[in-house]
């Protein structure tokens, strides 16, 4: 009984499963076709080994898979992110190796300017904590730079902002290295001219940009979106070279502001930041020179100064004689005096002596004495005479002693003198080389700053061709249209000035901008 219930006819057809997987997607593909689907982005954990990228579309009651092919993920606008909140277009479709059903994203959107709002803060947070806009990382920008490098669209209004304002403040050599400033290309060439200005080797054939303008004009946060991109601020962080950040208007900002060096509320702006003043500046080297000259001039009188007062402190021959002549003529003077006492007094001794034997002799011994002293007879007087003659001898020696030491006294102060005055020589002949030298270098600063202003002078371009166009009443003019029909015009050139009538029957040829130049020859990438 049973088996003849199983052979019971049946209506119903059979679906193998690859039939019945292929008739449900079409079934749900030809239903739905494109779809715009907002949700929330959850389980997205980067591209594939592939490249394609795998996650989930949810809200509060329901989920969806959801797939980015591997082409369709480098078109895209904004990358997806954990948690972010977007409106996905493309196709649904199923996965029969599963038997799901999924979403193939073509392009994805923030849900509104909250969602991208969210995603700024949330990624400014992170890249704060990572560093990389620490006050103490921003470098000062040269006050002078030689080569500027823009990265800019070279199509817009902002690089002839940049150029024209250069031009006006101090003419620099300009290198634009062109890229879009918005869409889905935006970031990575930013990124790419940034990295791409500072692999330039210094002294190379394109030269190295001493400073970096990253600019654009004002838009929305969308048009701006493309420079919050983690890989134009990672870019900026790691530039070897001052990068100054013009995007948008005062009010916008992006978090390459944050990276950045310095941030300008416009391109203009930026353009005034990388150079000074050409006039200002040369009003301070003029003055510089003014006062260098006059500190030279003070230098050189208080130095002659000096020298005169040195030159009356040092004493005169006859002053340092004096003393020691004066003292040789008192020794002179009391030196005969001396001997003539000395004789004097041994005069006395002797005869006083004399007495003094004559007074102790007794009248019983005068004539032993006399007897004796008959029997010596002259000796005494001859003994005496010789010690007279002897101390005459010696007093004559001392004399002479005294003659040898005062000449041996004037010829050491001869000596001493004259070392003096071999002293004074050399200390003058050090100073006047040394206060010609002085003066030299001061005149080869002068020398170099007159050269510095030459260069500077418009004169000096004149004699490289090039000629100056003035109205009648010699105010210059700066373009063709500002040039009537017959208008009365001179032309100044480097050796003189030549009248002329203006026209406009043909363009006039105006002079290339070195960035100009350099765009057109290939020297941009």
């Amino acid at each position: 009984m049973f088996a003849d219930a199983d052979k019971t006819p049946s209506n119903a057809p059979e679906w193998s499963v690859s039939d019945l997987a292929g008739a449900l997607k079409r079934t749900l593909e030809d239903a739905f076709g494109h779809v715009r689907l907002r949700g929330e982005i959850s389980g997205f954990r980067g591209q594939h080994s592939s490249g394609h990228a795998y996650f989930s579309l949810k809200d509060q009651n329901a989920r969806i898979d959801a797939v980015i092919w591997k082409g369709t993920f480098s078109r895209l606008k904004i990358r997806p992110e954990e948690g972010l909140e977007v409106i996905a277009t493309g196709r649904i479709t199923t996965f029969p190796g599963k038997s799901t059903y999924q979403i193939v994203v073509d392009s994805l959107e923030p849900a509104g300017i909250g969602a991208l709002m969210a995603l700024l803060e949330e990624r400014r947070r992170k890249l704060t904590a990572e560093g990389l806009f620490e006050a103490a990382r921003k470098r000062r920008l040269p006050y002078l730079p030689q080569v500027i490098g823009v990265v800019t669209s070279p199509t817009g209004a902002v690089i002839r902002d940049i150029l024209h304002r250069l031009e006006d403040r101090f003419p620099r050599h300009v290198l634009v290295w062109p890229v879009r400033v918005q869409g889905e290309t935006c970031a990575a060439e930013v990124a790419a001219a940034i990295r791409g200005f500072n692999a330039l080797e210094p002294g190379g054939r394109i030269p190295r940009p001493d400073v970096l303008i990253v600019a654009r004009g004002g838009g929305s946060i969308e048009d701006l979106w493309g420079f919050n991109e983690e890989i134009v601020v990672r870019a900026a962080a790691e530039s070897g070279i001052p990068l100054v950040a013009a995007v948008g208007h005062e009010t916008d900002w992006t978090l390459i502001d944050h990276a950045a060096d310095v941030r300008a509320p416009t391109p203009t702006g930026a353009a005034e930041m990388v150079v000074p003043v050409r006039v200002e500046l040369m009003a301070g080297i003029h003055d510089l020179a003014r006062r260098h000259l006059e500190s030279a001039l003070r230098i050189v009188e208080r130095r002659r100064s000096d020298l005169r007062s040195t030159a009356r402190a040092l004493p005169t021959p006859d002053a340092l004689f004096a003393p020691k002549r004066q003292k040789l003529d008192l020794a002179v003077a009391k030196l005969f005096p001396a001997l003539s006492r000395n004789a004097r007094n041994h005069e006395a001794r002797v005869l006083d002596l004399s007495r003094r034997l004559a007074q102790v002799s007794p009248a019983a011994r005068v004539a032993g004495l006399r007897a004796r002293l008959d029997a010596v007879g002259q000796r005494p007087q001859n003994a005496v005479s010789r010690s007279v003659v002897q101390r005459s001898e010696s007093l004559k020696q001392a004399g002479q002693r005294l003659v040898v030491a005062r000449n041996a006294l004037l010829r050491a102060e001869r000596v001493r003198l004259a070392q003096a005055g071999d002293l004074t020589r050399r200390v003058a002949e050090r100073l006047s080389p040394a206060l010609h030298g002085q003066i030299a270098r001061k005149a080869e600063r002068l020398q170099a700053v007159a050269h510095l202003f030459d260069s500077l002078n418009y004169k000096s371009v004149l004699a490289r061709g090039f000629a100056l166009v003035r109205d009648a009443d010699g105010h210059p003019l700066r373009s063709a249209q500002a040039v009537a029909e017959g208008q009365a015009l001179m032309l100044e050139f480097a050796d003189g000035k030549a009248d002329a009538t203006g026209g406009r029957g043909l363009k006039p040829k105006l002079p290339k901008t070195k960035a100009v130049v350099a765009e057109e020859q290939g020297a941009l990438f």
